[in-house]
């Protein structure tokens, strides 16, 4: 069961003491000449006693720097919270730094009900950054500690300082719920433990998660998986006795104007299989079916945000296990639509069973098709932890790419150099599961393009392949909006990409 909790977000103007809260939380930026207090709804006098008192205080405006001080009585609240905001840009803070500040500021002040986020938002879409901010900050999991005894529950309730209209903005405040919720929905199944989320829950997750939404879920059990041919995902899952899924969700709105297809790597648990992993590090790959996790709640989303638009997720779902029943090195399989893959190493195991969703969804010739996995190591060494590698056809990839700008999301486009396309040629089937090494990210791209269909007019359909191998998951520090474990990296960037294509059909 994947439990969510909304925060209650609100706009507030002028008289704080009307619409009090236990803490009231300011900007400070990192100025040139040291710490800037933001502008804010302290008195002036108030203002000029806080800004003179900053460096005695420590404060630098760093971001995700915190000081708490005792409230002012204009302020009608308890607690006055200085927030950094890192550097200013040309002298004005972006979205995206008024997003993770507002998300570090909540975070850090779990054990606090209620705050009022007094930032600088001028427009609409300022005051939505701060929203979203807020909305991510405030997330935690305990679903499996047998006491909340001594943990601090997050904030429930933000309030917005802002002269934006409250009517104009309340849409924005009501999507960034929608995003949050899709997010930190994300986030949950990526940190339940695998002894909870293996392939059958997670189908039935994915059920509890659409009711009462306007969606349609399919699910294929082994048995229709063999009748049917997915050798992909039945191939990696039969090393398992918990057998593998494919969850189909389709949002189909009757004014849709465009249809994309999201495919999703659903490994609940990789050992790597007859290729086995370390032991080190490897509790983290409870994280690896991110990618299913993620087209899920996109689509959940955009049902939720009402977009007319069709979307399809594709979760291929299977568990990465060694036994005498497992997939061994050499071994053949026969992908959905009959094109053979010689599996030279079991590890490589995401695009065996994406290979198979990638056909299915080109069958139904979508617009474009995204698939999002966390596909390969080479990807953390090639763009680090929290950047995702974006490849694939220029159409999608560049639309992506804009929208992860606007969502805030970092992502780096990658070639797809044609001179990998021969290392992953096979002596007994159509292709090898693994081939250059060097470049590894974009030889399992090269390997997955190998699956997409074509359209109406005989064209590969447009594709794009995200691998979020490193942002879906934080094993250092909290920063920002992210807590550690799962971050829910992609969801946003994949809503922004479904709007943009929604506005640019209008």
């Amino acid at each position: 069961m994947v439990k969510t909790t909304d925060i209650i977000l609100g706009i507030v103007a002028k008289d704080l003491k009307k619409s009090p809260s236990d803490a009231l939380v300011i900007g400070v930026a990192q100025g040139s000449d040291g710490p800037v207090l933001l502008s804010n709804p302290l008195s002036a006098k108030a203002a000029e006693s806080v800004s003179g008192s900053l460096q005695l205080l420590g404060v630098t405006g760093a971001a995700d720097q915190t000081h708490r001080l005792p409230g002012l009585p204009e302020t009608g609240s308890g607690i006055l919270v200085l927030a950094g905001v890192g550097k200013l840009s040309d002298g004005n803070l972006s979205e995206e730094a008024l997003r993770r500040a507002a998300g570090s500021a909540v975070r850090q002040l779990a054990g606090v009900p209620s705050v009022t986020l007094a930032f600088p938002t001028t427009t609409v879409n300022d005051v939505a950054a701060v929203a979203e901010g807020a909305a991510l900050g405030a997330y935690s999991y305990t679903e499996h500690r047998s006491s909340n005894e001594g943990l601090k529950a997050p904030v429930s309730k933000a309030l917005i300082f802002s002269d934006v209209d409250a009517k104009a903005a309340q849409p924005a405040l009501d999507r960034a719920i929608v995003l949050a919720r899709a997010v930190n929905a994300t986030r949950t199944l990526v940190n339940q433990p695998p002894s909870h989320l293996y392939p059958e829950s997670f189908a039935e997750s994915a059920k509890e998660l659409s009711k009462g939404l306007p969606v349609k879920v399919t699910v294929w059990d082994e048995k229709r998986l063999e009748k049917e041919g997915f050798g992909g995902i039945l191939g990696v899952g039969k090393g398992s006795t918990r057998q593998p899924r494919l969850v189909k969700v389709e949002y189909a709105p009757a004014k849709a104007t465009k249809k994309i297809a999201l495919i999703g790597k659903g490994i609940t648990f990789d050992t790597g299989g007859i290729s086995i992993k370390p032991a080190l590090g490897m509790g983290d790959m409870k994280g690896d079916m991110a990618g299913a996790a993620v087209v899920l709640n996109t689509v959940l989303a955009l049902a939720s945000l009402g977009l007319p638009i069709k979307a399809t997720a594709w979760l291929c779902i299977a568990e990465n296990m060694p036994s005498g029943a497992a997939a061994r090195p050499a071994d053949v399989f026969t992908i959905y639509g009959g094109k053979t893959v010689e599996v030279l190493n079991t590890d490589a195991e995401g695009r065996l069973v994406m290979a198979d969703g990638i056909v299915a969804a080109s069958l139904e010739k979508p617009d474009a098709i995204i698939d999002v996995a966390t596909l390969t190591g080479a990807q953390l060494i090639a763009l680090g932890v929290r950047t995702a590698g974006l490849m694939g056809s220029d159409s999608v990839t560049s639309a992506l790419k804009s929208a992860a700008d606007r969502a805030g999301e970092l992502v780096w486009p990658m070639p797809l150099p044609e001179e990998l396309r021969p290392s992953l040629d096979s002596q007994v089937a159509d292709l090898a599961n693994i081939g250059e090494r060097n470049g590894g990210m974009m030889t399992a791209a090269v390997f997955l393009r190998e699956f997409v269909g074509k359209d109406g007019d005989g064209q590969q359909i447009p594709w794009a392949h995200v691998d979020i191998a490193g942002p879906a998951f934080n094993n250092g520090s909290a920063y920002g909006y992210t807590p550690k474990q799962g971050t829910g990296s992609t969801v946003r960037t994949l809503v922004a990409y479904a709007e943009d294509l929604v506005a640019a059909s209008a």
